[in-house]
């Protein structure tokens, strides 16, 4: 599962990274240990006089689908199994019409002991070359029943990261991990126009696999109330 994650770029850099041509809302500053329900920046487009425009906008980390009943439901959906995105009711809808990027500068796993026992080991991974990365995800807008027709609040905007089965360098820490969209599938992944299951699942599979750099970090990091750079600091491996 991907369950933490580090963002510390500010918008102009990420506007410029992932070529947005609208900013909504504040930028939310940088984060070391970026957890599920936190608010979090996202890369997605949406049709407004009939053209599609590229934003980074603000959402909730835990998606909310329409017809839910209360947004309790967000922290138990933070992930998506990409296996099923098509199928399941909760994500088919999303995966068909609304996929966002999630901007990470990385993202941290836990592996552990050999032995089944013990504590596990936290790992930070991210690009040899320090780009950003992108996540691939999805969204919904959830309204509440219990706000008014001109509350600005009474639309939730939620996401959950897609993922699936880590390879190469990355298996050996976590069976899962983010779907990564390398930089020429940007286009077609935020396509509000793709919208035919078959074709989501055909441009999934073009997907290539990631080479990440895995850094053994602190277990601080396991504290969501840490949240500070030295979290992505590498320690001096376990023995």
């Amino acid at each position: 599962m991907c369950g933490r994650y580090a963002n510390a770029r500010r918008d102009d850099e990420l506007a410029r990274r992932f070529r947005v041509a609208e900013l909504v809302g504040e930028d939310l500053g940088p984060s070391w240990n970026v957890a599920p329900t936190q608010d979090v920046r996202v890369v997605l487009e949406r049709v407004e006089a009939e053209q599609a425009q590229r934003q980074l906008r603000t959402v909730r980390w835990g998606l909310v689908p329409s017809w839910a009943k209360d947004p309790k439901i967000g922290s138990r959906m933070i992930n998506a199994r990409v296996e099923t995105l098509t199928e399941k009711p909760s994500f088919r809808r999303a995966a068909a019409r609304r996929r966002l990027i999630v901007p990470m500068d990385g993202y941290f796993e836990w592996q552990a002991p050999e032995s089944g026992k013990g504590r596990k080991t936290p790992y930070y991974l991210t690009s040899p070359d320090g780009a950003a990365l992108a996540a691939a995800g999805l969204y919904e807008l959830w309204r509440d029943p219990g706000k008014t027709d001109e509350d600005p609040d009474r639309w939730l905007w939620s996401m959950t990261v897609i993922t699936t089965d880590a390879t190469d360098t990355l298996g050996h820490i976590h069976d899962r991990s983010p779907l990564l969209l390398p930089d020429d599938v940007w286009d077609d992944w935020l396509d509000p126009g793709l919208t035919e299951s078959d074709d989501v699942d055909a441009l999934i599979r073009a997907i290539p696999e990631p080479h990440l750099q895995p850094v053994e970090v602190s277990p601080a990091v396991g504290n969501v109330r840490n949240n500070r750079p030295s979290l992505i600091d590498p320690v001096t491996p376990s023995t």
